[in-house]
C-alpha cells in the first residue's frame, strides 16, 4: 500500500500504516499455521479430494433429481419401473462413495490436526528449554502451563476443519450459486444481495470476536498461574491457615474468566442470531420471488422445489462458516499466543563458531566483570577474581551482595553486562553452553527433586548411568544406607518435589547426582545453611569428598565450613571488600572476623 507524501502528516496515513502492519502480522501468523501442514501434506491432500467428493455428491443429487422429473417420471409407467432400480443402485453406489470420503474426513482429518498440535506442543516445549532465567524471571509457570497446553487444545480442531469447512462450503456456494444461475438469473442475484449483506456483517462481527476471544486465552491463564501457585505453595498455604486467601485470590481470577468468558458468549450470540435471520431472509426471498416468478409464468413449480433444494445446499455452508467462526477465533487467538513465545529469542546461546571445552583444568577467571538485572543498578561492579585450578575458593558477605550472581555467570545463566568470564583461559561465551554447563556441577540450598523413584533422581545427573554407577554415587554421597532401608530401594517413589525425604536426605541425592556427573568445577551455594547438625554432618563429608581435586567456589554463611578454603573471599554490595585465608582475615580483624565473632562467640 502506498500513501502519497503530502499525507504524511494526517491521520490517514498512521491509520493507514496501522492497518498495514497488522495485516502483515496477521499474513505471519498464517504462514507459520501453514507451516505445520508440511509433513502432513499426503493427509491434508487427500482429505481435500474426499471433500471435493462429498460436496460433488451433496451437489449432484438435486440436479439428478431435476434430470429424473424431466426425462423419466414423465413417461409411463414400465418405463419407470424398469429403470429406477437401476438409478437407486447408482444413487447407492455414489453414497457409498460418499461414506467412505466422510469416514476419512471425519478421522484422518483429526488424526492430522491431533499431529498437528502434538508438533506444536513439542516445539513449544522445547522453546521453552531454551529461553534462559531471565524470561522465567519475568513470567509465571501457570502462565506457560496455559500456553502449552490450554491455548493448543483448540489447534487440532482448527487444523482440521480450517481448511476443510473453507474448501467444502466455498465449493458448495460457488457450486449451488453457478446452478441457481442457471435456474433463474433475476431470484439468484436478489439472492446474491442479500448473502453480500451477510458477509459483510459477519466480518464485522468477526473482527469485534477477535479480541474477546485472545481476552479469554489470558484470564484462563491467570486461573491456571493462581491455581499453579496455591498448589505448589500449599504447605505454606496451610501453615499460616490462608485458605481464605487463596480462595478469595482463586475466585477473582475464575470471575475474570467468567466475565470474559460471558461477554464472548454474548458476542456469539448476537452474531449467531442475526446470521440465523439472514438465513430465513434468504428463503423469504426465494419464497416471494419465485411466487412472483410462477404468477408471471416465468417458473415452474417444479423449477421452484428444485432451486428450494439448491438454497438449502447454498445456505447450508453458510451456515457452517458461521459456526466455524467461534472455533477459528479461539484456535487462531490461542494460536498468536504460541507464536508470541515462539518469536521471543533467547538471549543467551551459542555464538557462531562457539567450541566445546575439552581437556578442563578448571582455572577460573572473572576479569573485571560487571552484571546488572534488567538494566537496573549494577549487582556486581568490576570484580575481578582469579582461582587456580584444582583450588577452592569461599564467597561470604550479606545477602544481596552478588555471591550467587557471580557463582551464575560461570554457567552463563545470565551473560556478563562488561567484562568477561574465563575457564582454562577461554571466554565462556566462545564456548558451547552444553559442554561449559556439562563441566560445571552445583549443588544448592534450594533442592529440586522430580516426581519419580529415587534412582530416576540420581540418574538425572549422567544419561544412561548403570545401576552400579549409581550405587557408587550414593555410597560417596553417604546416601546409600538409607536407600537400602526402604522397603523398595532404589526405585522408590520420592512423591512430587521429594515431599517424602528430608532436607538432609533430598540434599544428599543432590549431591549424589553431582558425583554421578563428576565435573572439573564445583558450585556449592549454601548447600548445608539450611540443616540439622547432624544432617550438615554427614553432608559436609560428603562435600568434602566431592571437592576434592576439583575447583571449588563455596558460598557459606557457615563460617565454620570455609576455615580450610584457599581463599576467602568478602563480598558486599560495595564489591570485594577483603581476601585471604581464614587465619590471615582473623588476624586482619575486618569484617570477615566480625562475622566469625558473631557466630561463635554470640557477639552482636
Amino acid at each position: 500500500m502506498v500513501y502519497l507524501d503530502r499525507f504524511n502528516d494526517t491521520p490517514a496515513y498512521f491509520a493507514g500504516l496501522f492497518f498495514e502492519s497488522v495485516a502483515f502480522l496477521e499474513m505471519n501468523i498464517l504462514a507459520k499455521f501453514v507451516q505445520y501442514y508440511k509433513p502432513y501434506r499426503f493427509l491434508f491432500y487427500t482429505d481435500m479430494l474426499c471433500a471435493i467428493i462429498v460436496s460433488v455428491v451433496d451437489l449432484s443429487f438435486p440436479q439428478i433429481f431435476y434430470y429424473l422429473s424431466k426425462n423419466l417420471f414423465t413417461l409411463d409407467k414400465q418405463t419407470i419401473l424398469q429403470s429406477i432400480g437401476y438409478v437407486g443402485l447408482a444413487l447407492l453406489a455414489l453414497y457409498i462413495l460418499k461414506y467412505f470420503c466422510q469416514y476419512f474426513i471425519t478421522c484422518w482429518g483429526h488424526i492430522m490436526g491431533a499431529r498437528m498440535e502434538t508438533d506444536m506442543r513439542k516445539d513449544l516445549f522445547n522453546h521453552f528449554q531454551r529461553l534462559s532465567f531471565s524470561f522465567y524471571d519475568k513470567n509465571n509457570t501457570g502462565e506457560m502451563m496455559s500456553r502449552l497446553v490450554n491455548d493448543l487444545f483448540d489447534i487440532s480442531e482448527l487444523a482440521h476443519h480450517g481448511p476443510e469447512n473453507i474448501f467444502i462450503s466455498a465449493l458448495k456456494i460457488v457450486g449451488s450459486f453457478i446452478l441457481l444461475m442457471l435456474l433463474n438469473v433475476k431470484m439468484t442475484l436478489i439472492l446474491l444481495v442479500v448473502t453480500i449483506i451477510m458477509v459483510v456483517f459477519s466480518i464485522y462481527r468477526n473482527l469485534k470476536m477477535e479480541a474477546v476471544f485472545l481476552d479469554n486465552r489470558r484470564k484462563i491463564a491467570g486461573v491456571n498461574s493462581s491455581l499453579q501457585d496455591s498448589l505448589a505453595g500449599i504447605r505454606v498455604v496451610k501453615s499460616f491457615a490462608n485458605e481464605k486467601v487463596e480462595r478469595s485470590k482463586f475466585r477473582k481470577s475464575n470471575e475474570d474468566f467468567l466475565a470474559s468468558k460471558s461477554k464472548s458468549y454474548q458476542m456469539m450470540g448476537s452474531y449467531q442470531a442475526w446470521n440465523s435471520f439472514f438465513s430465513g431472509l434468504l428463503y423469504i426471498v426465494v419464497i416471494v420471488s419465485g411466487g412472483i416468478s410462477i404468477a408471471n409464468g416465468s417458473l415452474r413449480l417444479t423449477e421452484l422445489a428444485i432451486y428450494l433444494l439448491y438454497i438449502n445446499i447454498f445456505v447450508q455452508p453458510l451456515e457452517v462458516l458461521i459456526n466455524f467462526t467461534e472455533q477459528f477465533q479461539k484456535g487462531f487467538a490461542g494460536f498468536r499466543r504460541f507464536v508470541d513465545i515462539l518469536n521471543t529469542a533467547p538471549d543467551i546461546t551459542d555464538k557462531p563458531g562457539a567450541l566445546p571445552l575439552d581437556n578442563v583444568t578448571g582455572e577460573i577467571e572473572y576479569n573485571n566483570v560487571s552484571f546488572r538485572y534488567n538494566n537496573d543498578y549494577d549487582v556486581l561492579h568490576n570484580a575481578s577474581i582469579r582461582i587456580p585450578a584444582g583450588s577452592k575458593i569461599a564467597l561470604v558477605g550479606p545477602s544481596g551482595g552478588g555471591k550467587t550472581t557471580l557463582c551464575s555467570l560461570l554457567p552463563r545463566f545470565y551473560d556478563v553486562t562488561a567484562g568477561a568470564v574465563t575457564i582454562d583461559g577461554k571466554d565462556i561465551r566462545d564456548i558451547t553452553l552444553e559442554s561449559l554447563r556439562n563441566t560445571i556441577g552445583i549443588v544448592q540450598q534450594d533442592v529440586y527433586m522430580f516426581s519419580g523413584t529415587i534412582k530416576e533422581n540420581i540418574a538425572y545427573g549422567k544419561a544412561g548411568a548403570t545401576d552400579e554407577e549409581i550405587k557408587e554415587a550414593a555410597l560417596n554421597a553417604n546416601i546409600h544406607d538409607f536407600v537400602m532401608s526402604l522397603d523398595q530401594g532404589y526405585d522408590t517413589h520420592i512423591g512430587e518435589r521429594g515431599v517424602r525425604l528430608s532436607g538432609g536426605q533430598k540434599q544428599r541425592l543432590s549431591i549424589a547426582r553431582v558425583f554421578l556427573k563428576n565435573p572439573p568445577i564445583l558450585i556449592l551455594d549454601e548447600a548445608t545453611s539450611a540443616l540439622d547438625n547432624e544432617s550438615e554432618k554427614y553432608i559436609q563429608q560428603s562435600l568434602e569428598r566431592l571437592s576434592r581435586n576439583r575447583t571449588t567456589i563455596v558460598i557459606a554463611h557457615r563460617l565454620s565450613t570455609i576455615k580450610n578454603a584457599d581463599e576467602i573471599i568478602i563480598i558486599t554490595d560495595e564489591g570485594i571488600k577483603e581476601r585471604g585465608n581464614h587465619k590471615e582475615l582473623i588476624t586482619k580483624g575486618g569484617i570477615y572476623a566480625h562475622y566469625y565473632n558473631m557466630q561463635f562467640e554470640g557477639l552482636e
